[in-house]
């Protein structure tokens, strides 16, 4: 059965079908149940590194990979079992949805996502398009038009995904280098043509640089898209001034801080830049809805390795509602601007206009 915009207008659209946005609950805005990247797996050239690279994730080596060192096992989260238990602990702190990031580069797999669904019993949205450059079939994509991309995400929204029946309900994670790629700003173009078409949100991970946002939401125009339905991951890695946040939210977009419970820095291979804290997380948070931004705020982990799940000692999908909410109760939060960052927000945002 093929979907119309107007029958999931004011739905959001799980793995198991459209439901209403109060149905939601508790939400993580931006995480990945299964994922594979091995597509931007870079082995080190020394020996010792190399080793550690391609050695199983144990207790042994899980600090050292922790800060960002690489190691394919870390990388490729392929076990539906290990995720389903990894999601109860979520479900049994009080969550109920979870947006899955996951596209079509990094390892989407809809019938996987419906079982972990079905067996957890969560709410569960799933993602649509394409990542970086870097991770792309080149060959195939330098040859399709925008139209064409554009057309394969509202098959992925209206119809399902190949054969699956299972539908997409978020455009995104549509990936972002810095600078940005030209077939990077074709995918970014595609997907506003695609948000246009159904009314779907849309989830964009830029790349690290403090203009990089800025730019992204200029080729979106490009495309027609909604920039009021439109969520810049990864706030926290990307955008550390001020008067830039705020010139962000004036645009309308919504401002994702989805790296709770990932507290070190980025290695200089990876950017120049340190992560905040949770604590000083909560402080931009704070400052944004001080400033009148507090229903523009999404909140997430964005697990994509094993070394963040509980069973490798992580800090997992309950983090935020185990952790991060009573750090901001007991930094003066208000319980109505933490629903808002929970549960009004993402309620708003991830129903289809």
């Amino acid at each position: 059965m093929k979907y119309t915009r107007n029958q999931l207008k004011g739905q959001v659209q799980t793995v198991l079908g459209p439901i209403a946005g109060d149905e939601l609950g508790i939400t993580l805005s931006h995480e990945h149940c299964l994922s594979d990247e091995i597509s931007v797996f870079v082995e080190p050239k020394e020996a010792t590194a190399k080793r550690i690279a391609n050695e199983p994730l144990s207790i042994k080596n899980v600090g050292y990979i922790r800060y960002g060192r690489a190691n394919l096992d870390d990388m490729q989260r392929l076990d539906d079992k290990e995720a389903i238990e990894e999601l109860l602990m979520f479900k049994h702190a009080g969550g109920k949805t979870l947006i899955d990031a996951t596209n079509a580069d990094l390892g989407r797999d809809p019938l996987a996502l419906k079982h972990i669904s079905l067996a957890t019993g969560l709410n569960i949205v799933m993602g649509c398009g394409y990542y970086v450059k870097g991770s792309m079939d080149l060959g195939s994509m330098e040859k399709r038009s925008e139209e064409d991309i554009a057309q394969e995400m509202v098959r992925d929204i209206l119809d399902g995904v190949g054969a699956t029946g299972i539908r997409a309900g978020v455009i995104g994670e549509i990936g972002c280098s810095w600078p940005l790629e030209e077939i990077e700003k074709k995918v970014l173009r595609a997907a506003g043509m695609a948000q246009k078409e159904t009314g779907a949100p849309m989830h964009v991970h830029p790349g690290r640089d403090e203009d990089a946002p800025m730019e992204i939401l200029q080729v979106l125009k490009e495309g027609g898209a909604d920039l009021s339905h439109t969520a810049i991951n990864h706030m926290d890695r990307t955008v550390f001034e001020a008067k830039n946040r705020y010139k962000l939210a004036e645009s309308g977009c919504f401002l994702e801080y989805d790296e709770f419970g990932l507290e070190s820095y980025y290695p200089e291979f990876l950017a120049t830049v340190d992560l905040p804290n949770d604590a000083q997380r909560i402080a931009i948070i704070k400052d944004l809805i001080a400033h009148g931004y507090g229903r523009q705020i999404l909140v997430s982990h964005d697990i994509d390795q094993k070394c963040r799940h509980m069973a490798y000692g992580g800090h997992g999908y309950a983090h935020i509602l185990i952790n991060a909410v009573p750090a901001m109760q007991r930094r003066a939060m208000t319980e109505e601007q933490i629903n808002d960052l929970l549960i009004e927000n993402p309620k708003r945002f991830f129903t289809f206009r």
